[in-house]
């Protein structure tokens, strides 16, 4: 007996710990990319990505212990793709960090009033979808221009990236840091590697203000992270059987973002792909037992924070486009399963298809960047140019109705209740985000 309660506590231990390894290693190079294409020192860029471990982890430990449920917390991934496809904005980097603060706030509004979930929730799958793919899609050429570049450099970390991807897809992007980091330190002089700081330190930023940054930034980071993240998260855990409670994981986590937003930390939330690895059947077969990985993940990814300063050097002292390469292949997934979320529906296609443009051609008009404009663009293409089939009657079709309300299609649905703490509120956010499929989930 004594033998299997601990191998019923080594089994989701041990899956937490990979949740933790695979979240940081496959994404952390787009996190350091995103806060310095906003203004972000190296210093800074390190302070924020140790703020957005911590804060992540004390959520998920939170949660997990609170709920016990495997409620897997990130950072913003497309968020973080989000600010290398914005770049610098008004005010610099302080308006960059007031930017992430009313970001947070209005994560935190929305789990304290759910009419705002439900308003992000009704954003049309396709042009949702195509938002973020214009937002990757800078990314994610960036492979191509490494192997021109640097070949003899990107060549290897394509190869195991392609490799592994065939074989054991879950550590494809890890193995191809690995190679990449053995290449940056066979072709740097030691003298430089042991010059720079390996130990990351806060490095607080007081906010700016700047209605720039709030409408190109702040919206923009809010509406990627809610709708590319919490709620995909969310039907992640719904997917495996489980009610978590919504509201209560966007007050943990938009608090948890203001709190780390004036060290640098853009934004965190529910985790997507990173969720199932810590709720489904591998972590442990009793689905009560499975918070214990959450947890454990949580703990882990706070004590891989204190690495930020050598994630840090290794970025700086690598050619960029490698680096910026490395981040691409990690969300080479995403990109596809935002491609075919923005082109799944023939009536909202062209919609999607000039949202994906404005967005990924990155302009900035009114100091306000492409992701907005995308976002309003491909709005205003499925208002006036949308057909709504019509009935006998003159009046449009009961399953067109049923569409705008966002079955069967859209992002809501009912496929099961989802347990909140404010009954009629959380229930109706439920309706329309518990049944939100993954298939447009960035990978996280």
């Amino acid at each position: 007996m004594e033998g299997d309660g601990m191998a019923g506590v080594l089994q989701p231990v041990l899956a937490g710990v990979v949740t933790a390894l695979v979240g940081f290693a496959s994404s952390f190079t787009v996190v350091l990319a995103g806060l310095r294409a906003v203004g972000a020192t190296e210093t800074q860029a390190a302070s924020g990505l140790l703020a957005v471990c911590l804060v992540s982890g004390a959520s998920a430990a939170w949660l997990g212990l609170r709920h016990r449920l495997p409620m897997s917390v990130a950072w913003s991934t497309p968020g973080a793709a989000l600010l290398v496809a914005t770049g610098p904005v008004a005010g610099g980097w302080p308006a960059a960090v007031g930017a992430f603060v009313v970001s947070g706030l209005l994560i935190v509004a929305a789990g304290l009033f759910p009419p705002l979930s439900r308003a992000v929730a009704a954003i049309p799958k396709p042009i949702a979808g195509a938002m973020l793919a214009g937002v990757l899609l800078p990314l994610c050429t960036a492979p191509v221009r490494a192997l021109v570049e640097v070949p003899a450099l990107a060549g290897p970390v394509v190869v195991v990236w392609l490799l592994l991807h065939r074989f054991a897809r879950r550590w494809a992007v890890p193995g191809a840091l690995v190679v990449a980091v053995v290449a940056i330190a066979s072709t740097t002089p030691s003298g430089r590697l042991g010059g720079t700081g390996l130990w990351p330190a806060f490095d607080p930023t007081p906010p700016a203000w700047s209605m720039s940054a709030l409408a190109g930034l702040a919206v923009p980071l809010f509406l990627v992270t809610m709708a590319a993240q919490n709620v995909p998260g969310m039907a992640v855990l719904t997917g495996y059987g489980y009610r978590p409670p919504f509201g209560s994981a966007l007050r943990v986590t938009g608090l948890a973002s203001v709190a780390a937003a004036p060290v640098g930390g853009h934004a965190v939330n529910l985790a997507a792909i990173t969720a199932a690895l810590a709720a489904g059947p591998d972590a442990h077969p009793d689905p009560d037992r499975r918070w214990i990985a959450s947890v454990t993940a949580g703990v882990g990814l706070a004590l891989l924070g204190l690495g930020a300063g050598v994630a840090t050097t290794l970025v700086l002292l690598s050619p960029p486009v490698l680096i910026e390469a490395v981040a691409g292949l990690a969300l080479i997934g995403a990109l596809a399963t935002a491609l075919t979320s923005a082109v799944a529906e023939p009536d909202d296609r062209e919609a999607a298809v000039v949202t994906f443009v404005v967005t990924a051609a990155g302009v900035t008009l009114l100091g306000i960047g492409g992701a907005f404009w995308g976002l309003l663009a491909g709005g205003a293409m499925r208002l006036l140019f949308r057909r709504r089939p019509v009935s006998e009657g003159g009046r449009p079709s009961p399953e067109h109705r049923s569409a705008e309300r966002g079955h069967p299609d859209g992002v809501g649905g009912s496929e099961g209740p989802v347990e909140r703490e404010s009954p009629e509120g959380d229930r109706a956010l439920a309706r329309d985000c518990g049944a939100a499929r993954t298939d447009g989930a960035p990978r996280v």
